[in-house]
């Protein structure tokens, strides 16, 4: 029996008040995003793992309602400029989120920034800076062998910078490694100046 516009308006005005698990990520220029996408697709059609749309985690999990977690997005991304992005490492991590990943340098800029946001976001710290290339339970060898082939297809991608100037609102759900039910709630601008 197909729901009424009023059920329908119902659940989600309830839904808006149930605690979830958000995050805030840094969305990449479109120059780097392509350039990131074509990596993350070679290393997942060799070793697997969910798609990930290409962002560099800014504030990690954060437990609000919706309403609570829209506000506070806005209320950062109104605060918070654009923020200047220079890979500094390219690591390996026995983390299934952060199985191969680029590491951001730490500026003075970044850490203002991103703290400022986390802060917005009821967090005392944001997450470490850095853009997952692959989700996975890697072994060893496995992770050598696919940091070897991102050098090989992009030997230049450990000096990558660019400009974050948008960030995304998701709901996420850290059981679901398929990433399947994460929703992206909303996207905002970050300050120009």
């Amino acid at each position: 029996m197909p729901i009424s516009p009023e059920q329908e308006a119902l659940e989600a005005q309830k839904d808006a008040q149930e605690m979830h698990r958000y995050a805030v990520w840094g969305l990449l220029p479109e120059n780097a995003n392509t350039r990131i996408k074509k990596v993350m697709e070679a290393l997942r059609e060799e070793y697997g793992g969910p798609e990930i749309e290409p962002h560099i985690t800014i504030v990690g999990s954060c437990l609000m309602t919706e309403d609570e977690a829209i506000g506070s997005f806005r209320e950062g991304c109104n605060s918070v400029k654009q923020i200047y992005c220079k890979v500094e490492n390219f690591e390996t991590s026995k983390f299934y989120f952060q199985c191969l990943s680029l590491v951001m340098e730490i500026t003075e800029d970044l850490k203002a920034q991103t703290r400022w946001f986390a802060g917005c976001m009821n967090r005392p710290f944001p997450a470490m800076p850095h853009l997952s290339l692959l989700y996975g339970n890697l072994t060893d060898e496995e992770k050598k062998k696919a940091k070897e082939k991102v050098l090989a297809m992009d030997e230049s991608i450990a000096g990558l910078t660019f400009l974050l100037s948008r960030m995304a609102l998701y709901r996420v759900n850290f059981a679901d490694r398929t990433q399947k039910s994460w929703e992206r709630i909303l996207e905002g601008h970050l300050r120009v100046n």
